[in-house]
């Protein structure tokens, strides 16, 4: 069995912690890999790799590195089809979804490429007499990615490359259950020329997660996943004296108004809440429909869902693959049977399914539930699969008031013909993220991604703007170069002028 290990100082580190964790392919059942689990001082031996290799990039020239991010972007965008069959492997999503994930990432490294611009800074000459004040952005040192299993390439890209273009040097723990397309990353960021140390990949679970929350050498921490880990990784990282930047879980809305198009929402609403089997924190998990909608909706929707095809993620003809593991497969299946026992009508129920030739598989299929209550299991936790549940209410005021009791506040769409309506939506809902005839409102590369409240722990969004001044701190300096005749002593407060 092949197993799978650590990067560390630009080469690839056998693990010697003796611990190991399985991986998966979800489509059989079969485990076809192991994982090495670091040490706290394996961990250890990342954060020494990368604070050496800090000396000399943290102070390199910006044209050095954008030099070899455009390189790496080159190879990543030539590697996007081997790239995409390793996330396929380990995650078990379409090849399709795969892909796309590869490009999203990509858009963070073409932004890294423009790092220059990011960080030109800002002069004001002449404030007083000769003097002059510069405010300029600099490098924090060693940082550290803690990324999910759902998107096993694109959330280190959203991390790394602005990471390392800004100056700073980078540990990444990517998931235990989908390490392979996390090392593939750094293979070919070594192979561009980025220098040894800059980028390390530490594989492992807990004991990892705590040694980088722990390191006194790690200036700033990247985490993405589910709310109760993020509340925990910004506790103990910031007790830690660390930045940190926590995006978590979700409980996205659709809002569907009477004068929508019900076609066009129908189709978003079986494609975001349906697309990787529902293993996205922008996954529409709820629709709130008001009105007179829900009925045709639904239809609609039902009509959809029947002819999705649901099969391993290597057969082109697959549209959803299974699910990440069978102890997830079952808990979302729970969700069904729960809803049902709490008085919601099970339109369609997708326990039980299994692809035929893969029956070890972790399958299940999607689910549709009508009649969902606040109060009801379904509505208030997030499943993290293909569970789709539809909320009826009489008004928009009734729908805005029942997303903004959401303690999550990740992403939300609105579906309406009306400017105005959508206009007012857009201002009143408590969401990071808001998409007006657009399910997954995921922001382009150079915006910035993170929701609100319970789906974000720390003040920074993720990538853009916000992802340059997360992995840089600021600096003012005011110069005077005193002319020759100038002089004497002046005990007073300085002033301006």
């Amino acid at each position: 069995m092949k197993t799978l290990s650590h990067w560390i100082g630009g080469k690839p580190v056998e693990g010697v912690s003796g611990n190991f964790g399985p991986v998966y392919n979800p489509a059989t059942g079969v485990q076809e890999k192991q994982v090495a689990f670091a040490s706290a001082d394996e961990v250890d031996a990342a954060v020494r790799a990368a604070k050496e290799a800090f000396e000399a990039w943290g102070t390199s020239s910006l044209a050095k590195r954008t030099s070899v991010l455009f390189k790496y972007r080159e190879l990543v965008d030539a590697h996007r089809e081997e790239i995409a069959r390793l996330i396929t492997a380990e995650h078990g999503k379409v090849h399709s979804d795969a892909l796309g994930e590869v490009a999203r990432g990509l858009e963070i490294i073409e932004l890294a490429c423009g790092i220059p611009e990011k960080l030109k800074g800002e002069l004001s000459t002449q404030v007083s007499t000769r003097v002059d004040v510069a405010a300029i952005r600099q490098s924090l040192g060693v940082v550290a990615g803690i990324t999910p299993f759902n998107f096993p390439a694109m959330v280190p890209m959203w991390m790394f490359p602005l990471a390392v273009a800004c100056g700073n040097t980078f540990v990444l723990k990517p998931s235990e259950k989908v390490p392979s397309a996390a090392f593939k990353l750094a293979e070919l960021a070594a192979e561009a020329g980025l220098p040894d140390g800059v980028l390390n990949v530490v594989n492992g679970d807990k004991v990892a997660v705590d040694a980088i929350l722990e390191h006194p050498d790690i200036a700033a921490v990247s985490f993405v996943g589910s709310t109760p880990i993020a509340r925990y990784i910004h506790t103990t990282g910031t007790a830690n004296g660390k930045r940190v930047q926590a995006l978590g879980g979700a409980k996205n809305h659709m809002l569907v108004l009477p004068d929508a198009d019900l076609d066009l929402a129908a189709d978003s609403a079986i494609n975001a809440a349906y697309g990787s089997a529902g293993e996205r924190c922008m996954a529409i998990s709820v629709v709130v429909a008001v009105g007179e909608t829900a009925d045709p909706l639904i239809g609609k929707i039902k009509e959809r869902a029947d002819k999705l095809r649901i099969g391993p993620g290597d057969d082109p003809a697959s549209e959803m693959g299974p699910l990440i593991t069978k102890v997830h497969r079952d808990k979302v299946a729970s969700y069904v049977s729960g809803a049902a026992a709490q008085g919601a009508d099970v339109v369609i129920d997708g326990t039980g399914y299994t692809v035929e030739g893969y029956e070890d598989g972790h399958w299940i299929g999607i689910s549709l539930l009508d009649h969902v209550t606040p109060e009801m299991d379904a509505y208030r936790d997030e499943i993290f699969g293909p569970v789709l549940s539809v909320v009826r209410v009489d008004t928009y005021d009734e729908a805005i008031a029942l997303m903004n009791n959401s303690p999550w506040g990740n992403g939300t769409a609105i579906f309406t013909r009306d400017g105005g309506a959508a206009r007012r939506f857009q201002m009143e809902v408590e969401a990071g993220m808001v998409g007006v005839n657009v399910p997954i409102p995921v922001p382009v590369g150079y915006h910035s991604f993170g929701g609100w409240k319970d789906s974000l722990f720390g003040d920074h969004h993720i990538y853009g703007n916000d992802g340059v001044h997360f992995y840089t701190r600021g600096k003012v300096v005011t110069t005077r170069w005193p002319d020759p005749s100038d002089g004497g002593i002046n005990l007073g407060f300085p002033s301006n002028h």
